[in-house]
């Protein structure tokens, strides 16, 4: 009978200590990634955490504990500081302000980057030019200047009074980075487009604006964080306690003697929810558009 000789068999390629070690390191990389992460989202979110818990303190214990929960959840602070400021009016002025100043944004905008965009004519250059000057100007600077011109017209203690001066500022932001995205779509699309006969309104509505939305999310995003936020304007070319705004609403709490802490961290939480419930409904377009606005602009 022959004798079977027994031959060794190869180690399988990829096994052994060396891939157990190969392994153990990718983990040990996500885990520390991971850990990283984690502790910058803690970082990020915790002054909004130190918010909303300091909303249901009392002042002495805004000043005792500042950092700690509160021994009894003062959820009164809530409904007094709605009717202290008037909260319910301030949001529907700031809503108000706030969408017809963007809608007017993005649609001016938009319109004037696909001129700039896609046609070529002598004063384009000089045009692009005076739109991004625009940018340089500080806005605080105009206060005064807006004031003396807006008392003359009459348009003081008005709708207009804050959103012509937030249209005005923003366009050369919507401009610039509208534009530079509607520059990066090929020009053999519109070309294809007139052949078959469509104009160039056809062309803008149909074809090129809805390329462009997520430089329009971009811009959107940026005007409606300035317009819900502005406290600047509204303070100064608003008077009348019907017309105020959301963040004119949040001195009421403040005097010349004093400062309610727990009702202005109760105001100002209850500011900061439409922000979140609209990051919330819309996160995707957001995260979508701040890439393609970074990326395109």
């Amino acid at each position: 009978m022959p004798q079977m000789t027994g031959t060794a068999v190869p180690p399988v390629k990829g096994t052994g200590p060396a891939r157990r070690e190969s392994v153990f390191g990718k983990l040990a990389k996500s885990s520390i990634l991971n850990i990283l992460l984690a502790v910058y989202a803690l970082v990020t979110l915790y002054p909004l955490i130190w918010l909303f818990i300091s909303a249901f303190k009392t002042n002495d214990e805004f000043f005792g504990k500042p950092f700690g929960f509160p021994s009894e959840w003062k959820w009164n602070n809530f409904v007094q500081a709605w009717k202290v400021a008037d909260i319910e009016t301030a949001v529907i002025n700031s809503a108000i302000v706030t969408l017809v100043a963007l809608v007017l944004t993005l649609a001016i905008g938009a319109l004037t980057a696909f001129v700039l965009s896609r046609f070529s004519f002598r004063l384009r250059g000089p045009l692009m030019g005076y739109f991004l000057l625009g940018m340089l100007i500080p806005v605080h600077s105009t206060l005064v200047p807006l004031f003396i011109m807006l008392k003359k017209i009459g348009m003081l203690d008005t709708y207009g009074a804050l959103i012509l001066p937030y249209v005005a500022f923003e366009l050369p932001v919507a401009i610039f980075i509208i534009a530079a995205y509607m520059t990066s779509v090929p020009k053999e699309i519109e070309e294809a487009a007139l052949i078959d006969g469509t104009g160039y309104w056809g062309i803008f509505t149909k074809m090129l604006l809805p390329l462009s939305v997520p430089a329009m999310s971009t811009v959107g995003i940026l005007a409606f964080l300035r317009y819900w936020n502005d406290f600047a304007f509204a303070l100064v070319f608003i008077n009348k306690p019907s017309l105020k705004t959301l963040p004119l609403s949040l001195s009421q709490f403040a005097t010349g003697f004093g400062t309610d802490y727990s009702l202005t961290m109760a105001a100002m939480a209850i500011s900061v929810i439409p922000t979140i419930l609209i990051y919330l409904a819309f996160q995707e377009q957001i995260m979508k558009g701040m890439v393609a606005g970074a990326v395109k602009g």
